[in-house]
């Protein structure tokens, strides 16, 4: 049986992403000012980035967990946060630890970032649903129909 890949189109995503992530980031610390959130609110808004950025590494790395289960036995993964999502550490990463980051450094101009990782997953992501349709054929295509993308449904699933 043909082994799933543990990276997916992580790689493809990551060449683009981590560079734009990298000049909003130098771009934000240099002109500060232009992509503050807030002066005066500052402290809530990095302790709010500060939970937010601890769901999400909590979802990011159970998920983590789950996926290198589901790889090691070659099983579709349908438990957890795949339960309300069919990319879940794509979503995490997007939703949570991106925005969390946007926080903690008070700048809008970081949050762009999640825009852009959204798109490159649109685009590229067509080729791990092949990948799982080849391997779990019709097992993946009933999930794939009762389980949101990327945007997690919970209310959904109860």
């Amino acid at each position: 049986m043909k082994k799933l890949n543990f990276l997916g189109i992580g790689p493809k995503v990551a060449v683009v992403l981590m560079p734009w992530l990298a000049m909003s980031i130098i771009i934000s610390r240099i002109y500060k000012e232009q992509f503050l959130y807030t002066i005066s609110a500052a402290f809530a808004v990095h302790v709010s980035g500060i939970i937010l950025m601890i769901i999400g590494l909590i979802l990011y790395f159970s998920t983590v967990k789950l996926l290198l289960s589901g790889l090691k036995e070659t099983k579709l993964v349908t438990t957890g946060a795949y339960r309300f999502c069919q990319n879940p550490l794509y979503s995490t990463f997007v939703l949570f630890v991106i925005p969390a980051l946007s926080l903690i450094l008070n700048s809008w101009l970081v949050l762009t970032t999640s825009a852009v990782g959204y798109l490159l997953f649109r685009i590229f992501v067509k080729l791990e649903y092949r990948e799982l349709e080849d391997i779990f054929g019709q097992e993946y295509l009933n999930y794939k129909s009762k389980t949101p993308e990327f945007f997690p449904n919970p209310f959904k699933k109860f």
